[in-house]
């Protein structure tokens, strides 16, 4: 069975119970500070003293938000040792088809339960400003001048890992009442555009995550794994096998769910990100069930499938808000002499899993597509600043048809193009 074991702590074999809580607004506090740096796990407190000294020293910050949630339907799985369970046996398959074996039918289905949860109102243009917010803050130090100041949110005091650290990092905040917690997840560091010390293993997981095939992107790439077979061929084994072997932020993602589960056994818990850290989100969303808004994401579906992720009857839980000016979400930032493939990323993947909201800021501004429109800092300052249009807050709900995978890396073929024995044709 598949349950990949990053923290050290004990974890839970089972996915716990939402409360039917009321949709009274809800007042959050940050808790905890989350991080994953290879040999080190960092999930350190943020204790009450400390926020009483950041309110005394420096008043713009307050500790504690307020979000009024509305009804969510989710459906998570009813074990998830059978989840996982499911997943693995869905790779047995295919290492057994790489290898020429007989493949018996041993597929296991998945029951799932269907909840009505407290969720984030994504109808609401003020709850998408307060968790875009929390998204933006994962990448910055407090004392950072471009900290947003917002106000009724608590601020990290410690910060909780080392400047020179790598890997998936962020924050948890926790109602007052124990019973919602919401995780926020950082998104990708890139080198361009100011960089940082996760810059090396968020590359790594985007080009993984999103690429057609291990960022092959032209004949000078070096790809991150060895499954292409010449001439846009893939091989589609060979890549699902490395997503699953290499990546490195979801089954970090998926045990920091098990440790927060375990804290909290009766809270719902939301989860929220930007870039990488929203697309994370979103596969954690499928895996658990959890209400999930994440923020100028690249799609996800792709990486959903190579990862043999189970699929719920529903996967409404899940919101992705971005606008059509963002290359990245729209899976347009893609060949060789694109702004994405300059700084040495594949992002080549369009459909996303739930539904979006979709801001067309082309067509309603004349916005160019430009991949520094990337930056949260467009969604906070630029589009969540006012209402979308008179009477609407935000968007409508839309969501990716079947028609986009046809779409997606639609110039490559995909099959068994290595040699059975080989793991490598680079």
């Amino acid at each position: 069975m598949y349950i990949p074991k990053v923290f050290t702590w004990a974890l839970w074999p089972w996915a716990p119970e939402p409360q039917k809580t009321s949709l009274k607004p809800l007042e959050f506090t940050l808790r905890h500070v989350h991080a994953h740096t290879g040999a080190r796990v960092v999930f350190k407190d943020v204790m009450e003293h400390q926020r009483l000294s950041i309110a005394e020293t420096t008043p713009e910050f307050s500790t504690s938000f307020t979000l009024t949630p509305r009804s969510t339907k989710v459906h998570r799985p009813r074990s998830q040792q059978q989840f996982f369970q499911a997943q693995e046996a869905s790779r047995n398959r295919l290492r057994k088809r790489r290898r020429g074996e007989l493949v018996e039918d041993d597929e296991i289905s998945v029951a799932w339960d269907e909840w009505d949860v407290p969720g984030p109102d994504t109808g609401s243009r003020d709850a998408l400003l307060v968790l875009a917010k929390m998204s933006w803050n994962t990448y910055i130090l407090p004392e950072d001048p471009q900290w947003y100041d917002l106000s009724d949110w608590g601020t990290t005091y410690p910060f909780g890992w080392e400047p020179s650290d790598d890997g998936l990092r962020g924050h948890v905040f926790v109602s007052t009442d124990n019973s919602t917690v919401v995780v926020s997840i950082k998104g990708t560091s890139a080198s361009g555009v100011g960089g940082g010390p996760t810059v090396g293993k968020d590359k790594l997981n985007d080009n993984l995550l999103f690429s057609c095939c291990c960022a092959r992107v032209g004949p000078t790439w070096s790809p991150v794994c060895g499954c292409y077979g010449g001439k846009y061929r893939c091989d589609e084994n060979c890549v699902q096998e490395a997503l699953v072997e290499e990546s490195l932020f979801y089954p970090v993602g998926t045990n920091l769910y098990n440790n927060i589960s375990y804290i909290y056994p009766e809270a719902n818990i939301w989860v929220t990100g930007h870039s990488l850290g929203g697309a994370l989100s979103g596969l954690m969303g499928v895996t658990f069930g959890l209400p999930v808004v994440t923020f100028e994401a690249p799609a996800e579906r792709m990486a959903s499938r190579r990862l043999h992720l189970p699929q719920p009857p529903e996967i409404q839980h899940i919101t992705h808000v971005f606008h059509t000016a963002d290359p990245i979400p729209m899976g347009t930032c893609t060949g060789v002499l694109s702004s994405c493939a300059i700084a040495g990323y594949a992002m080549e993947s369009r459909c996303h899993l739930g539904k979006k909201r979709l801001y067309d800021t082309v067509t309603k501004y004349g916005w160019s597509q430009d991949v520094r429109t990337h930056r949260i800092g467009v969604i906070i300052d630029r589009l969540l600043a006012e209402d979308w249009e008179e009477g609407k807050p935000v968007p409508d709900e839309t969501v990716d048809g079947s028609d986009c995978d046809d779409q997606e890396c639609y110039a490559w073929e995909f099959g068994e193009f290595l040699n059975k024995s080989s793991s490598s044709s680079c």
